[in-house]
């Protein structure tokens, strides 16, 4: 097969990404953030880390992201900054990143003619549900600036499709979870709390809803939508069509650890009230109807998994300390 780039492949949803990719005979080329140490994040103890093609830059230099590019014909750009209540400190960090990011990466592949360019969004562009479950034309609204900056550089990619033919594909998941995400995420915040022994557990807002992916089905879904030949263009949301509160998704890992808690409710997690999501219910009809994903994971399935995996990296995780 020819050669692929992923950005942001160091990360959560990346890693994964790129050793799914490598499974299938795809050869990779890893694109991780410049950093002294020449650390290249999960793929540090990959077991694929041996057969890939490691390449550091920083995805807002359009220099290093078009020289990664060179020889590849399809590009998934997961390189992005995540977290939505630092985008309330530092807004013009996202728009730095996530729209520049992307606008580099967009540039750079006109310039090359790549094949397929696979770009990642979030439900978060939707904002609070208008009506459920969430197909790929409901409104979007930009609650935080993490969630405009998305929909900023989601609508740049549809214009290079529009204006030049380039061969975009927007993947849009909803809320991904599994081994290796970061504290700041609800679910690894509260399986360290619960692993640590803490009988009380700080949390924000228990009544939003969010639609759970694991994080191998959202990968899965990455790869179908590459494959398929329709969805140039298109966004495509990855979703399980379920939801439940955060308050029933604590209680169902309480469950499952087997450890009563108690919810605190800490004011600093609370995220503005004009800007939280309140309900994420996703519509995933147009990902089934077009491609042949079909998900492997239930959510107990999933959260069984990701707290093996964050009991045997219980120390990698600062549990007392709340991770913007």
């Amino acid at each position: 097969m020819k050669k692929v780039l992923i950005t942001g492949a160091g990360g959560f949803i990346g890693s994964h990404l790129t050793e799914l990719l490598v499974r299938k005979g795809f050869e990779v080329k890893a694109f991780v953030r410049y950093n002294s140490r020449n650390n290249w994040g999960w793929l540090e103890t990959s077991e694929v880390k041996d057969q890939i093609e490691i390449v550091t830059g920083d995805i807002r230099d359009y220099d290093s992201v078009y020289n990664s590019l060179h020889g590849c014909s399809t590009v998934f750009h997961l390189a992005a900054l995540i977290g939505i209540p630092y985008s309330y400190v530092s807004p013009k960090a996202y728009i730095e990143t996530n729209v520049n990011g992307t606008y580099n990466v967009l540039q750079a592949s006109k310039e090359f003619g790549l094949e397929n360019i696979l770009l990642t969004s979030t439900s978060e562009t939707y904002g609070t549900a208008q009506y459920v479950p969430i197909d790929e034309k409901h409104p979007l609204v930009g609650q935080s600036p993490y969630s405009a900056s998305k929909i900023a550089a989601d609508q740049l990619a549809i214009s290079y499709y529009r204006s030049f033919n380039l061969p975009v594909k927007i993947v849009r998941p909803f809320n991904t979870y599994g081994p290796r995400q970061s504290a700041r995420a609800i679910i690894p915040s509260v399986i360290a709390q619960l692993l640590n022994g803490n009988e009380q557990i700080k949390l924000g807002n228990l009544s939003p809803t969010r639609d759970l992916t694991f994080v191998k089905d959202t990968c899965k879904g990455f790869v179908e939508i590459f494959s398929s030949d329709k969805l140039f263009g298109e966004i495509t949301n990855i979703g399980m069509s379920n939801e439940i509160s955060i308050g029933g998704l604590v209680k169902k890992i309480s469950s499952l650890t087997g450890k009563e808690v108690e919810i605190i409710t800490e004011e600093e997690r609370i995220r503005p009230d004009k800007s939280e999501v309140e309900r994420l219910y996703c519509s995933n009809k147009k990902l089934l109807e077009n491609t042949n994903w079909m998900p492997d994971y239930s959510l107990d399935k999933g959260l069984i998994e990701t707290i093996e995996w964050i009991k045997n990296n219980l120390s990698g995780y600062k549990h007392d300390i709340y991770n913007v």
